[in-house]
């Protein structure tokens, strides 16, 4: 089939201009002015912009937390995605303990298969490393999987230690992969949570105050560190503290290859939601957690200066009636919020529509510098000949999604 996008204005994460995009199947096949070619649909995308679909290299759809589940999953989360300009997402395949990625690799294939509505692909979030897992990792790399996930948070579930860090990453630079780091210092949140709890301390609001800035600071400083010995990239997930900022930024400009992303509700939203009545506060717990209102400035500032480098949503959604689970306990509330559907507008409306980044800036963050960081680019996170067809047409109204 051949589609023919007419009169809008092309945007990639470097030009801009009046342009028509022609597509075959599912690629594009010629960019050009005046096409004039026989199609089987004309789409007349004047007054509108033609960006790169968006790609979300941070979800996790249908992943059981905390005794319950989150509520989306790859079929109602991609529709979600695809109603708000994201055409490819990337979740993560959680390896059990004594068990091999691959098993993950093909569970997570299974919960996607036959639902997903866009494309999809797999990071692989490791619980322990041992000399199979160790191997696995090159052979995984062989397949397709560009980037395993390791926790400095969640001690006894998640959490590694750092000779394991650092050996995971030493390996990342043989195989050719990249390391993304959950990085909050799990052992000094596991004492003030315990503490908390001891002095009666049982709303929403502490599951923030017992998950400082400064212990995502502190861990995103060693992880860079750890990094930088191993003569490897990092990329820090969800990075939400302007503490954690400054690392990524100090390390940045020393040369050390460190990347990091951040999410719309860091962008959008404060400590205060946490102290929403009747409970409402416990939407809004995520690890790390919501940060006072004066860091969102310094994060919109680190994506401007290419200190941050994407925007991503951590897309994990319980219903209130899961985050009841922690009614009586902070800590036993499921982390997560949704996102997906929205980042695409939130950004653009908070960012090019505030003058804090351009139009081209929202596509790199958006879509580009995902694709480059995990492997994509150029098949996707740009608008050139031989690309995949994942083309939003977007105006302030409406948001029509190809691909």
């Amino acid at each position: 089939m051949r589609t023919l996008i007419q009169n809008g204005t092309v945007v990639t994460a470097t030009d801009l201009y009046r342009g028509d995009v022609l597509i075959e199947g599912e690629t594009i096949a010629a960019i050009g002015t005046h096409l004039d070619v026989p199609v089987d649909k004309t789409i007349d995308a004047r007054d509108r912009y033609v960006l790169p679909g968006g790609i979300d290299v941070h979800t996790h759809l249908d992943m059981p937390f905390g005794g319950a589940v989150s509520a989306d999953d790859f079929a109602t989360g991609t529709v979600a995605a695809a109603c708000g300009g994201t055409t490819c997402v990337v979740d993560f395949a959680i390896q059990e303990r004594g068990h091999t990625m691959r098993e993950a690799w093909e569970t997570w294939m299974g919960k996607a298969e036959g639902k997903a509505a866009i494309d999809y692909g797999f990071h692989m979030i490791m619980r322990e490393l041992t000399p199979a897992l160790s191997r696995e990792m090159g052979s995984l790399v062989k397949e397709g999987v560009t980037s395993f996930k390791l926790f400095m948070a969640y001690p006894g579930v998640f959490m590694m230690d750092d000779a394991s860090i650092f050996r995971a990453l030493q390996r990342s630079g043989e195989v050719g992969a990249t390391i993304c780091m959950h990085a909050e210092n799990g052992g000094v949140i596991d004492v003030l949570v315990e503490q908390a709890l001891a002095r009666g301390e049982t709303a929403p609001q502490y599951h923030a105050l017992t998950r400082p800035a400064r212990a995502e600071a502190e861990a995103t400083h060693r992880a860079i560190a750890l990094a930088e010995m191993a003569n490897v990239p990092v990329y820090i997930v969800h990075l939400s503290a302007a503490e954690a900022l400054e690392m990524v930024t100090a390390a940045r400009a020393r040369g050390v290859p460190a990347y990091a992303e951040t999410c719309p509700q860091y962008l959008f939203l404060s400590y205060e939601n946490y102290l929403e009545e009747n409970f409402g506060g416990a939407k809004y717990v995520m690890s790390p957690p919501l940060r006072e209102k004066a860091t969102q400035d310094k994060l919109w500032r680190g994506l401007a200066s290419n200190d941050l480098q994407v925007v991503s949503t951590d897309h994990c959604p319980f219903c209130l009636k899961e985050k009841r689970l922690g009614q009586d306990d902070f800590s036993k509330i499921p982390n997560g919020a949704p996102g997906l559907e929205t980042r695409m507008s939130l950004l653009f409306d908070g960012g090019v529509g505030q003058g804090r980044i351009s139009i081209n800036r929202f596509v790199e963050l958006s879509s580009t510098a995902p694709a480059k960081i995990f492997g994509l680019f150029p098949k996707k996170g740009t608008i050139a000949p031989g690309s995949d067809a994942d083309i939003v047409i977007f105006d302030t109204d409406k948001t029509e999604t190809l691909g």
